[in-house]
């Protein structure tokens, strides 16, 4: 059975998404006015493709055109060549750890993005992830275009096809399956008014600094979806927009690491909810999750399978505007 689209999300998905090609990079640069722009890279072992990223950006979005004032990578925790190729490249790189020196460690990409927050100055900040491949400086046009001509949009969220690679052949739009399997359902049950956003937890995504320093960030891969949630209560579904970037190829993570992607997904929700008054038992500090791995050594008798146990835990930084100024008194550069 086919139900009508809520009148809520078709009217706000007509007015708020567009299409990368709506904007060229020379028009946005002459039109920015005093704005400062920042582009944020969040990299844990990105040597691959972190080089190709930010020569990219470089070339086509600061000497070319002077759309982007500067490019911020956030070295978290790598133990390959990615601080370095990124310098190399003409970023500035920062370490995830020095950047939070001082404050509680946390794992994971949320905290990543924190301290790019935290290092960068711009007053619009793009969000890029450090693992894609074929990376085309229209992923950060096309972030940047609702925001430096439309004063009421304060938060864009990229989506795009995501082709996902077997060795069967391709799926066009195989990508995304956490997307599909435990984001969507939850905001389609708890937060409605966020249905309409087509990859809520894409990792491309730009905002004003004066909305980004007033959520907390998700230390895991939780932030998105709390980022969209937090940001909601705050600005409203009408300073929120979204913008087809095209296709985006990337590295694909294993299913069991998915399930635990997942995991964090339902954990950050749940602390949301409990904010809101949803749920009464708040979030726990962590939970274990068992996933089996077939095949593997050691495995049960009976069962050909080794038991997999880890720790899911989701934790926060608070808004970077209540710690900025302690922050800010650290040396940037790693």
């Amino acid at each position: 059975m086919t139900l009508a689209v809520s009148p809520v999300i078709e009217a706000w998905a007509s007015a708020r998404t567009r299409v990368h090609s709506e904007w060229t990079a020379h028009d946005l640069a002459q039109g920015k006015g005093r704005t400062r722009v920042s582009v944020v890279i969040p990299a844990r072992n990105e040597q691959a493709t972190i080089g190709a990223i930010v020569t990219t950006i470089r070339r086509n979005l600061i000497e070319e055109i002077a759309l982007v004032d500067e490019i911020i990578v956030v070295d978290s925790r790598s133990t390959d060549d990615t601080a370095l190729i990124a310098r190399a490249a003409g970023a500035t790189v920062v370490s995830q750890d020095q950047m939070t020196r001082g404050l509680p460690r946390m794992e994971g990409k949320g905290d990543a993005l924190w301290a790019g927050l935290a290092a960068s100055t711009g007053d619009v900040v793009a969000f890029v992830d450090g693992d894609l491949e074929d990376f085309s400086a229209h992923f950060v046009v096309g972030l940047l275009g609702p925001l430096l001509t439309d004063a009421s949009v304060q938060f864009v969220k990229g989506f795009y096809h995501r082709p996902l690679h077997r060795a069967t052949g391709v799926e066009p739009d195989g990508g995304g399956r956490v997307t599909e399997l435990a984001a969507r359902p939850l905001i389609n049950l708890f937060w409605p008014d966020l249905a309409g956003v087509v990859q809520p937890l894409a990792g491309e995504y730009a905002g004003r600094r004066t909305a980004l320093e007033r959520i907390p960030f998700v230390s895991g891969y939780g932030v998105e979806i709390a980022m969209l949630i937090d940001l909601l209560h705050l600005v409203g579904l009408d300073a929120l927009a979204q913008v087809d970037l095209g296709v985006r190829h990337h590295r694909h993570q294993t299913t069991e690491a998915l399930g635990r992607m997942s995991a964090q997904i339902m954990m950050t929700a749940w602390g949301r909810l409990h904010r809101g008054g949803l749920v009464t038992e708040p979030l726990p500090p962590s939970a274990m999750m068992t996933q089996f791995r077939r095949g593997a050594a050691g495995g049960l008798p009976g069962l050909e399978r080794e038991i997999v146990t880890s720790e899911i835990v989701v934790t926060e930084r608070p808004p970077l505007a209540s710690t900025a100024a302690a922050v800010r008194t650290l040396p940037a550069a790693a």
